[in-house]
């Protein structure tokens, strides 16, 4: 497994305090999330601990593969306990790291994955606008596993180059009040937990 398995690669080593910036200067109040509908797809129910439920429309019609493994993932239960340990505001939540996201040691969380292959990328032109969800990986395009990632607002610069798997259709509300990280780097000294992730078809 990468030692690398962070949302955007290098990316975040070198522009996320400026990125940050930009978004909210750009953008100014968050505005609230585009209308998503509710498609054939699966939906994926995450309990927030403490804070409430966020219900993502899940879209195998854009990335089958991805879909199927968020799926396979949550119903096994390895979803349950993962924290969110990249928080950056103004744009976005990352979690899922099964492999170092739970626990009492947390000092790894974000460079793992699941114990199943990287998966091969699935680009679409579906937008990043807020309340989209979509796969992180590594510089390495065929490198997403299992850690995802939750807008805060749009950001244009990831249209086609991360993996779109779904849109909040409720919840928002919810997702704004996951806990912030550090200004730069996102991370988060006391991550709020996924204490459930379920689907329902």
């Amino acid at each position: 497994m990468s030692d690398s398995k962070v949302f955007a690669g290098g990316l975040f080593a070198v522009g996320l305090a400026f990125l940050a910036a930009f978004f909210l200067f750009t953008n100014g109040t968050v505005t609230e999330a585009a209308a998503a509908e509710d498609t054939a797809g699966p939906n994926m129910v995450i309990t927030v601990a403490g804070k409430g439920d966020v219900v993502i429309d899940l879209r195998p019609d854009l990335a089958p593969q991805h879909v199927e493994r968020i799926v396979e993932l949550a119903e096994s239960g390895a979803y349950d306990g993962v924290v969110f340990h990249r928080v950056l505001e103004g744009f976005m939540a990352q979690t899922g790291d099964v492999q170092f996201g739970k626990g009492d040691d947390l000092s790894r969380a974000g460079t793992g994955g699941s114990d199943l292959p990287d998966l091969p990328a699935e680009f679409t032109d579906a937008p990043y606008v807020r309340g989209a969800v979509g796969m992180a990986r590594t510089n390495d395009p065929n490198s997403a596993n299992s850690q995802f990632f939750i807008m805060f607002a749009p950001a244009e610069h990831l249209n086609g180059q991360y993996t779109v798997v779904g849109n909040v259709l409720e919840g928002m509300e919810v997702v704004d009040t996951i806990t912030r990280g550090m200004p730069g780097s996102g991370i988060v000294e006391t991550p709020d937990v996924m204490e459930s992730v379920t689907i329902a078809q």
